[in-house]
């Protein structure tokens, strides 16, 4: 087999790593449904119908097998969009990302991209008003109308956000990205259990730091507190349920550092400097698209395995 063509592998899921994975997402949601209410599930059964659909279309014309794995990429749509996004926006975005990320490539194991994030990309350029100005829930104050703990650090607002209502969920945000606590416990456990490799959320939060307090020691008048610009926004839920994707990610070791080093810079240089707030999508899109060329970087050393289990979105 030529190694020079086949430094993109088509994988394989495993019914055991999907079906922990899958778990993982649902308590999330099952979290989110109590911070923000039963609207979340209307959210996530909207994901899951459109986005099945066209799953299931694209299996009937390409006469190929519906696998189960469907299931992924709407869940993890739906835990980064806001708990307040209008169900059509929810339709839209997943139906794009799931036919313009995946199926036009193929289909399970050949994308390039993450298909939720196309998804959530599309929405958020296309609706901006719809998803980055939202009206968000507060879990604990009703006819909450102001900002998100992200917007506030990042724009220099007043930071009234205390440490523990961060790390517990207590504020407002995307679906799946406030209950912290839960996703680190879960995505510790995926490390654990192997359905997750743990270098690509080990890089991309290190350098993240480090970047992040290299900033606020040169500039701290343009970065923000390193410590608590991890839990803001998403890049927690971004580092252990969405970079960690085994079909859009590197293959070698080495490789999956890399990736979550330029995952951390470019979330650095995104949330900093550029319009949107978050750089998460953003990082993330961008390494998917570069990811065959770290692999290049180690094209020798590729072992091309028969079959590869992982969990692919």
């Amino acid at each position: 087999m030529d190694q020079k063509v086949q430094l993109k592998l088509e994988t394989t899921p495993s019914k055991k790593n999907l079906i922990i994975f899958s778990s993982s997402l649902l308590i999330l949601l099952i979290a989110s449904t109590f911070l923000y209410g039963f609207y979340v599930l209307a959210v996530a059964a909207v994901a899951l119908l459109s986005g099945g659909m066209v799953e299931f279309l694209f299996a009937k014309v390409r006469k190929l097998e519906f696998e189960i794995s469907w299931i992924v990429s709407p869940l993890v749509l739906t835990l980064m969009l806001p708990p307040t996004v209008k169900l059509w926006v929810v339709a839209v975005a997943s139906v794009f990302g799931v036919f313009f990320g995946k199926a036009i490539f193929g289909g399970l194991g050949k994308n390039i991209f993450n298909p939720a994030v196309v998804g959530v990309l599309f929405v958020t350029i296309s609706f901006p008003s719809l998803i980055t100005a939202a009206e968000w829930i507060h879990p604990s104050i009703d006819n909450f109308a102001g900002a998100t703990p992200l917007t506030l650090l990042n724009r220099g607002g007043d930071f009234t956000y205390g440490f523990m209502d961060l790390f517990l969920g207590n504020v407002p945000g995307a679906i799946g990205e406030t209950f912290r606590v839960g996703i680190i416990v879960l995505g510790i456990a995926l490390m654990v259990l192997k359905v997750a490799d743990w270098r690509i959320p080990v890089a991309y939060l290190g350098s993240f730091f480090g970047l992040a307090a290299l900033g606020y020691w040169l500039a701290p008048a343009a970065f923000p507190d390193p410590i608590l610009s991890l839990f803001v926004g998403g890049i927690m839920f971004g580092a252990f349920f969405v970079a960690t994707d085994p079909v859009t990610a590197p293959i070698k070791p080495w490789g999956k550092i890399i990736y979550g080093c330029g995952l951390a810079f470019f979330t650095i240089l995104i949330r900093n400097f550029a319009t949107f707030q978050e750089g998460v999508i953003f990082a993330i899109i961008l390494m998917n698209a570069i990811a065959p060329l770290i692999d290049g970087l180690f094209e020798k050393n590729i072992e091309v395995p028969e079959e590869k289990e992982v969990t692919a979105q």
